[in-house]
């Protein structure tokens, strides 16, 4: 993991104290709320519907045991002893009073965390793959160009500023598991032919209110030419996006209302300039920073297979455990693990205090002090020797994090909605976890298979809902909660935008119209082995409409 250098704490204590007097002058009256906002902002603090929220940081999803318990307490003491764990790998303390949070702030920084650019028309927490460094199938770990790209974004005076929020993620795959095609840029790590490492580079994706898919502008570039090519693409997005209209300033709409062909020639013009100048990266600095993300010295341990076998034997619970929530390691003796924060009928995303303690402490004992937090809002012990499968199991069961269900129906991502959030129009979490009680048996589970179902509660998309194989839109319709279905979303290799299906579902319809999603999906596929998105993308919408919509076509 990244250290903080001396200019890292002075930095964040400097903003810490700065905050400080900030929040000081507005709780005396001598700013308003309207002055205080943009300040509040730079420092992820937000108002919510009912209380301050704050949005703290975890840069590329990477946190140690000593962060985690760092936020336990924050909870305990701070907040109302759980957190939220978002999309962006980040988390939200829901309840904090605006008088704690320096006090929250300076505790962060105690452990190398912060609030910076969590929010405002600046360049946002870099996301990347929450197996990076452990998973089997990378070119390399995209982790240190995580950590290149957030120090040179941190508070850059030219890009703080911007015509509206910009994301970026990376992935070192060739499966996607950091949605980089939903980004403002995309950044696929990979070899080109003489094994020199680089980047395919894809802009303007994003979702909100009008969801598209990122395009690929550089099919390669140099690994040396990061930051001055991404230099260039802020640039021409700084000069050209619009600033007169929220709902058309993000880079997406700059790039399809001006062209993928113009915009790119605008950008290789931009770089032109830049490449061979201060921005290009010192093979000694990429190895710098490369060193800190180092992987752990994984010792052999052959003992695994034997163990997880006669534990697969002695519990049923355990097999379902390991089917599910265990991926293949780099090593074969090691498993990387997904702890599951979606336990039925539970929010989805939230820990509690103890439960962060608890993972905190498997964390130090058996991953080698490391932990990632995904963007499908779980979180990850990237390194475990098999060995220790069983005994991590064990202690997960009995603390409510042992859930058998990643990537299937009831790994359900979602925003906080209408319960917590000023922008919403309908709740979140109650239809989480309704549809996750309807879709309990794990039995049942197994039978549809991988099924990524996804929910907001505004058009904002914090819920991701454009992406899901199943998404759900929580809308405002005559004072009254609907919630309108889309289908054939995917935020993979293979990324695409759901279409919606037709009117929407009051909060009494949408689990039952889910059920009969789900049924016909099962009713039409080829086989067990036909992924719900797959039988989709084969008949298409056709099917689902005249079942979710067959009253309505008899009584017409």
């Amino acid at each position: 993991m990244y250290r903080y250098d001396e200019f890292d704490h002075e930095f964040v204590k400097a903003r810490v104290a700065q905050f400080t007097d900030q929040v000081e002058r507005r709780l005396a009256g001598e700013i308003t709320e309207d002055q205080f906002r943009p300040l509040r902002l730079m420092n992820g603090v937000y108002l919510q519907l009912h209380a301050y929220m704050l949005r703290i940081a975890v840069p590329y999803g990477t946190l140690n045991s000593r962060q985690l318990r760092m936020l336990a307490h924050i909870a305990r003491k701070y907040d109302k002893g759980y957190g939220h764990f978002t999309t962006r790998q980040n988390i939200q303390f829901n309840w904090p009073a605006l008088s704690d949070i320096p006090a929250i702030l300076a505790d962060l920084a105690s452990v190398e965390m912060h609030a910076i650019q969590t929010s405002g028309n600046c360049i946002r927490n870099v996301t990347a793959d929450h197996f990076a460094g452990a998973a089997a199938d990378e070119v390399a770990d995209p982790r240190p160009y995580a950590e290149i790209l957030r120090q040179w974004s941190s508070v850059h005076p030219e890009f703080s500023y911007l015509p509206r929020k910009f994301k970026i993620a990376v992935t070192g795959a060739e499966r996607d598991r950091a949605a980089i095609q939903t980004h403002d840029i995309g950044l696929h790590l990979k070899k080109n032919e003489k094994g020199e490492l680089g980047f395919a580079v894809y802009v303007g994706g994003g979702q909100g209110r009008t969801p598209l898919v990122a395009k690929k502008i550089r099919d390669f570039l140099p690994e040396e030419q990061l930051l001055a090519y991404c230099t260039a693409i802020l640039r021409v997005y700084n000069l050209h996006g619009r600033r007169d209209n929220k709902y058309k300033a993000r880079i997406k709409i700059l790039v399809h209302e001006t062209g993928l062909e113009e915009f790119a020639r605008q950008v290789e013009a931009e770089w032109q300039a830049l490449k061979d100048g201060e921005l290009k990266l010192p093979e000694a600095d990429i190895k710098a920073i490369d060193a800190y993300f180092a992987p752990p010295a994984l010792s052999d341990r052959p003992e695994g297979d034997e163990a997880v076998k006669v534990a697969r034997l002695d519990s049923r619970s355990f097999g379902e455990w390991l089917n599910q929530n265990v991926t293949t390691h780099r090593h074969p003796d090691y498993a990387a693990v997904t702890i599951s924060l979606k336990a039925i009928g539970e929010a989805p995303g939230d820990a509690s205090a103890e439960q962060m303690d608890v993972v905190a402490d498997l964390a130090e004992r058996y991953a080698f002090d490391e932990l990632r937090v995904s963007h499908e809002q779980n979180l990850i012990l990237p390194h475990v020797a098999r060995a220790d499968l069983k005994a991590i199991y064990d202690v997960l069961a009995q603390n409510g994090l042992a859930t058998a269900n990643s990537d299937l129906i009831t790994d359900i991502i979602a925003c906080p909605g209408l319960d917590y959030c000023a922008l919403a129009n309908a709740r979140s979490i109650p239809v989480a976890q309704a549809i996750s009680r309807r879709f309990a048996d794990l039995e049942r589970q197994l039978d549809i298979g991988e099924l990524k179902l996804k929910i907001s509660g505004c058009i904002n998309a914090c819920g991701h809902h454009h992406v899901g194989h199943i998404g759900i839109l929580g809308v405002e319709k005559k004072g009254s909660e609907l919630y309108q279905v889309t289908l054939g979303g995917s935020a993979d290799e293979n990324t695409s935008v759901g279409e919606i299906v037709g009117r929407g579902f009051g909060p009494d319809e949408i689990t039952d119209a889910i059920e009969t999603i789900v049924e016909t999906y099962l009713a039409i596929r080829l086989d067990r082995n036909e992924r719900f998105i797959d039988a989709y993308r084969r008949v298409g919408a056709k099917p689902f409409k005249e079942a979710l919509y067959a009253d309505e076509a008899k009584a017409a």
